[in-house]
């Protein structure tokens, strides 16, 4: 009985990564074997690793990017004149913080467009709306 209680806690609570957590410890052994403060430790970090998801998908649905680029998918290789110290000089983001803009020139069809969703995929990741 206890244990439906917390269940419906939780779902008041709106914490539905502790939900799925509990549930599989509850059904798993191997759980119940371990001690109770690494238990709890796993269920608190499923709760914040999903919530930390969350966020993530809501920033990058708010973005509206129009390409699912990430910084490592960028080929260097490629003669296009991408400098990779520069691009990788942007993936820290600190000209967010610095609030600089980034202008992104060249001709048709080098992936100005590309860059600039990996560099704004890579901005989301990092917590910046």
């Amino acid at each position: 009985m206890l244990y439906q209680q917390t269940i419906e806690s939780l779902h008041k609570l709106k914490l539905t990564g502790m939900i799925s957590a509990l549930k599989e410890q509850q059904q798993n052994r191997q759980f119940k074997e371990m001690p109770f403060e690494d238990r709890f430790g796993m269920i608190v970090d499923r709760e914040f690793n999903e919530q930390e998801n969350k966020r993530l998908d809501l920033r990058l649905r708010k973005a509206k990017l129009r390409q699912t680029a990430v910084i490592e998918d960028i080929d260097f290789r490629t003669a296009r004149g991408l400098d990779k110290s520069l691009i990788l000089e942007l993936t820290t983001c600190d000209w967010l913080r610095e609030h600089q803009n980034v202008l992104i020139i060249g001709p048709t069809g080098v992936g100005k467009s590309f860059l600039a969703c990996a560099l704004a995929h890579k901005a989301c990741r990092e917590g910046f709306t």
